[in-house]
């Protein structure tokens, strides 16, 4: 077969698995797809809200996503402009808009408004009642954290993530069973860890001996590990296909979840939910058809993630995890 032949095969199969996909969906995939193969310039920012929107049937709107960001950023910088931290090095005003970000995201601030007026801007909170987003999917995403002040491991780290972006500042993306979480770095401290779930500072050690961590997947980067924008967008290209797959619980094309996630391993080859997620949609294409080719492949991946050292964290542990955060938390003092 001839190169362009492949091609015009390749490309008929991927239009004709997208079908029967929601067409916002298929809108967002093309978005993200450009982002992670360089035709255009990653942008977070429109990588998180084209993946929530689809989700909303391109309801979400773009102006109030927009401003309710411009307004956390806004006083951002006014809670900057103060000298938030004992700290004597030339990188003070990066760590001073750091220390002014997770002060907006885990203190209660009076905010004068008038001479006779004092509101407070309160904390975001953790959602225990829908950490998984298992009741509503929508619980995982951003937009509704900016409106809700709730969110999760995965909503709020991704929020920090966005509100760095926007100030300019940097910050990095890090993963742990189940769990996202920042890491930072300054002169004075090198490199250490935010955890917003609890507004805590866990040290490296404290997350490896608690966090059902295996040493295999540290080296091989599961956890643990900074990401990039690149990785970090492509997160957003499995949050799409889990969001289809929530969307459309009975009638989901298994298709597009494979696309989604084979996008995503070539710009992160070790994100474990993608392959987690692979996987699983593998599996379930193998039950519904009994092709024997689906089983090995996804026979394959589950041989592949156990030895990059994946191991599942049960979930009552995982809460029993997130509860030892706030109580123990091995800070790290700024």
């Amino acid at each position: 077969m001839t190169k362009t032949g492949f091609l015009i095969c390749f490309l008929f199969i991927v239009n004709k698995a997208f079908a029967q996909v929601d067409n916002f969906y298929y809108t967002s995939y093309n978005k993200i797809d450009s982002m992670l193969t360089g035709k255009k310039e990653l942008n977070l920012k429109e990588a998180i809200f084209t993946t929530e929107n689809a989700y909303f049937d391109g309801n979400l709107s773009h102006y109030r996503f927009e401003n309710s960001l411009q307004q956390f950023t806004s006083f951002i910088k006014s809670l900057s402009t103060n000298k938030l931290i004992s700290y004597n090095h030339t990188d003070f005003h990066s760590v001073n808009t750091h220390a002014a970000i997770f002060r907006m995201m885990t203190d209660t601030i009076p905010v004068h408004v008038s001479d006779t007026t004092l509101l407070y801007h309160l904390p975001f909170q953790y959602n225990f009642d829908d950490y998984a987003g298992k009741k509503e999917w929508s619980n995982m995403f951003v937009s509704t954290l900016m409106v809700t002040r709730k969110g999760n491991c995965h909503s709020l780290p991704l929020f920090y993530k966005l509100l760095t972006e926007e100030l300019g500042e940097k910050s990095w993306l890090a993963l742990a069973p189940n769990h996202a979480y920042i890491k930072l770095h300054n002169q004075a401290d090198g490199w250490y860890n935010v955890e917003l779930t609890s507004g805590q500072f866990p040290t490296d050690v404290w997350i490896k001996a608690s966090g059902y961590i295996h040493t295999d997947a540290i080296r091989n980067g599961i956890y643990m590990d900074t990401l990039s924008l690149k990785a970090t967008v492509a997160i957003c290209m499995t949050d799409l296909a889990e969001g289809y797959k929530h969307k459309f619980t009975s009638t989901y094309e298994p298709e597009f979840i494979l696309q989604c996630c084979n996008r995503t391993l070539e710009a992160f080859p070790n994100y474990i939910n993608a392959l987690l997620l692979k996987a699983e949609t593998l599996f379930e294409m193998f039950t519904k058809t009994k092709n024997e080719n689906y089983y090995r492949k996804a026979e394959n991946i589950y041989s592949h993630i156990h030895q990059l050292g994946y191991r599942k964290m049960p979930e009552k542990m995982y809460l029993k995890w997130l509860q030892s955060i706030k109580e123990h938390p091995g800070t790290h003092h700024q």
